[in-house]
C-alpha cells in the first residue's frame, strides 16, 4: 500500500514548508513536470472537444460572491476579506462566478451555443489545520474546470459528453472510477431554497445517467444544484470526488445572464459545470498511489536514464541524452560518479526505460535496454529505442515493449 505523502516526498515531487504554511505544498522539478504534462494534455483533449479557454483573476470583490451566492452559502469556506481601499476583496473559492461575468460581459446569440469556457484556474479553501495535508486536502487549489452555457434542449448531451471525456482521461491516466453519485441536497440551510431548481436539475441528471449505475446520496450536493460526482479509491480503500459534472439555474439567474434566440427575445442559458480530472493536486496525489510511483510512459518525470558503465562512455551516454531531449524525450544520465552500475540501476527503477552503455555499445551506437517491468530487450540501436519511447508517450500506450 502506498502513501502519496511519503512517496511523493521519497521521489522529489512535492513538499511542504512551515514558513509557506499548511495545506500550501510546492511542486519541485519532478512533480512539476508531471503538473505541466497533466495541464497539457486536458487542455489538448478540450480544445479538440470544442472548448475556448479563458484566463480570469484569483481576486474578487465580495460583492461578486454575494451575487453568487458564496457569500451566504460558503463562506465558512472562504478566507476573510482583505480591505483594499473603500472595498473588501475575497481569495475566489471557485471560478464559476469569474465565467459567469466573462459570459455576461458580451452578447450572445443561440447560434453560438454550446459556448464551452475552460480554464484550469488557482482556488482557495479555507480547509481548517487539522485536515489538511499532502496533496489530497489543500487550501491553494488548480482546479481543471469548465463552464458551458447552453440551452436547456442541450444541456443533457452536454452533460453526458463531459462524462465521456472523463472516462476518456480515466483510461489514459490508468486510473478508474469507483463509483458513479448522484449528490443530492440535505436538510439545513446550505442549500438555495428554491425545491423547483433541485427538481429540474435533478431530472435532467438522471437523464444524463441513464445506463450508468449509480447511487443517489443526499447532502452532498454543490449549494447551487445537484451533481454528478466521479469517486475514487485508493489503496487504503479510502474513496473521494475526483470528477464532477453538474447542471446549474442558479447562478445564470442570479448573474442574469441571457442569449438572443431565433425569436429575438432574451432567453436564459443554463450553466453545466464539468471538471475533466478535478484538482491537480488532488488527481496527483492518486495517481501517484494507483501506480506506486511508477507514472505511464507519458507521465513519468523522467522516461529513459542512460547509464555509461565508465567514465569513458559518459560524453556518450550524454550525447544520447540530447538527441532524446531533442525527440521531446526526457532523459537523464545517471554518471559513474553516483555511484556503481548496481546502485544506479536500483536508483532508476521506477524510470520506464534505462539504457546501459558500454565500450562495445558505444562503439556501436547501441544501448544495453532494461525495462522497469525487469525485461530485457537487450542491445538496441539507439534511434530505434527513442522511437519506441516516443511512439509510447505519443499513443499514451502501456505496454513498454510492444512487438515490431
Amino acid at each position: 500500500m502506498y502513501d502519496h505523502r511519503r512517496l511523493g516526498r521519497e521521489l522529489d515531487l512535492f513538499d511542504t514548508d512551515p514558513l509557506m504554511g499548511a495545506g500550501l505544498p510546492y511542486w519541485l522539478p519532478d512533480g512539476a513536470v508531471v503538473r505541466h504534462v497533466l495541464e497539457e494534455y486536458v487542455r489538448d483533449a478540450e480544445r479538440a472537444a470544442g472548448y475556448r479557454h479563458v484566463y480570469s483573476p484569483v481576486l474578487g470583490k465580495r460583492e461578486l460572491y454575494e451575487i453568487s451566492g458564496h457569500w451566504d452559502h460558503y463562506s465558512e469556506d472562504m478566507f476573510p476579506p482583505m480591505r483594499m481601499g473603500g472595498e473588501e476583496v475575497v481569495l475566489r473559492p471557485s471560478l464559476c462566478p469569474h465565467h459567469a461575468l466573462i459570459y455576461r460581459s458580451r452578447s450572445h446569440s443561440y447560434r453560438e451555443l454550446p459556448l464551452r469556457m475552460a480554464e484550469l484556474g488557482g482556488m482557495y479553501r479555507s480547509e481548517p489545520s487539522g485536515v489538511v495535508g499532502g496533496l489530497t486536502r489543500v487550501r491553494s487549489i488548480q482546479l481543471n474546470d469548465a463552464h458551458i452555457f447552453c440551452t436547456l434542449e442541450q444541456a443533457v448531451e452536454e452533460a453526458r459528453a463531459a462524462l465521456d471525456l472523463i472516462r476518456r482521461a480515466y483510461d489514459d491516466l490508468g486510473i478508474r472510477a469507483s463509483r458513479y453519485r448522484l449528490s443530492l441536497p440535505g436538510e439545513g440551510g446550505k442549500y438555495v431554497p428554491d425545491p423547483e431548481l433541485w427538481q429540474r436539475a435533478t431530472a435532467l441528471l438522471k437523464d444524463v445517467l441513464d445506463g450508468v449505475d449509480y447511487e443517489s446520496v443526499e447532502g452532498e450536493a454543490a449549494f447551487y444544484g445537484p451533481k454528478i460526482d466521479v469517486q475514487v479509491t485508493d489503496p487504503a480503500g479510502r474513496e473521494s470526488t475526483l470528477s464532477t459534472v453538474q447542471i446549474d439555474f442558479h447562478q445564470p439567474e442570479r448573474f442574469d445572464l441571457h442569449y438572443i434566440g431565433p425569436d429575438g427575445g432574451k432567453h436564459r442559458p443554463v450553466m453545466v459545470h464539468r471538471s475533466i480530472i478535478g484538482s491537480v493536486e488532488r488527481l496527483v496525489a492518486h495517481l501517484i498511489e494507483a501506480h506506486g510511483g511508477a507514472f505511464p510512459v507519458w507521465l513519468a518525470p523522467v522516461q529513459l536514464v542512460v547509464l555509461p558503465v565508465g567514465d569513458d562512455q559518459e560524453e556518450r551516454a550524454h550525447d544520447v541524452v540530447r538527441q532524446a531531449l531533442a525527440r521531446g524525450v526526457r532523459a537523464e544520465v545517471a554518471a559513474p560518479g553516483d555511484g556503481t552500475l548496481a546502485a544506479r540501476i536500483r536508483a532508476a527503477r521506477l524510470v520506464p526505460y534505462q539504457a546501459v552503455i558500454g565500450a562495445r555499445e558505444a562503439d556501436a551506437g547501441s544501448a544495453a535496454v532494461r525495462l522497469r517491468d525487469g525485461r530485457r530487450p537487450g542491445a538496441v540501436p539507439v534511434d530505434e529505442l527513442l522511437d519506441r519511447i516516443a511512439a509510447r508517450d505519443g499513443d499514451r500506450g502501456a505496454e513498454l515493449w510492444a512487438a515490431a
